[in-house]
């Protein structure tokens, strides 16, 4: 099992909000663009597809797979793993992967959300093995 690791708060600002005060709530929030209907991450105002401004939170299952990896081992206090994960949604978001044995990761591998605490601010989304 990868040892618990203390994660620092997450910088916040005005248009990420909405997505934290859900993360507050446990709630896993993504953009979707009305225009277009592409989802995407991380969330912004204006639509990296087509440039629209027609863009609308939506909220996410929180489940995917796993796209990529590393397991850090060298000069940190504890190994722990970060990687990308596709979510089922579509968008691939960068994460830290928590509760789970770093050498048992795998290319492909089911994850579902888990929201870690953080030093002093919201709750920051990580992944599981599902």
């Amino acid at each position: 099992m990868a040892e618990a690791r203390r994660i620092p708060a997450p910088a916040v600002n005005v248009e990420g909000q909405p997505f934290w005060d859900a993360a507050a709530q446990g709630r896993f929030l993504i953009k979707r663009c009305g225009a277009c209907g592409e989802p995407h991450w991380y969330p912004r105002a204006i639509c990296p597809f087509c440039f629209s401004e027609d863009t609308a939170w939506e909220e996410s299952a929180g489940e995917g797979v796993i796209y990529t990896f590393s397991v850090m081992r060298r000069n940190t206090p504890a190994p722990y793993a970060i990687g990308y994960v596709t979510l089922d949604e579509g968008v691939s978001l960068l994460t830290n992967f928590v509760d789970c044995d770093l050498d048992g990761l795998t290319i492909g591998q089911r994850v579902k959300l888990k929201w870690t605490p953080t030093e002093g601010g919201p709750p920051v989304f990580t992944f599981t093995p599902a």
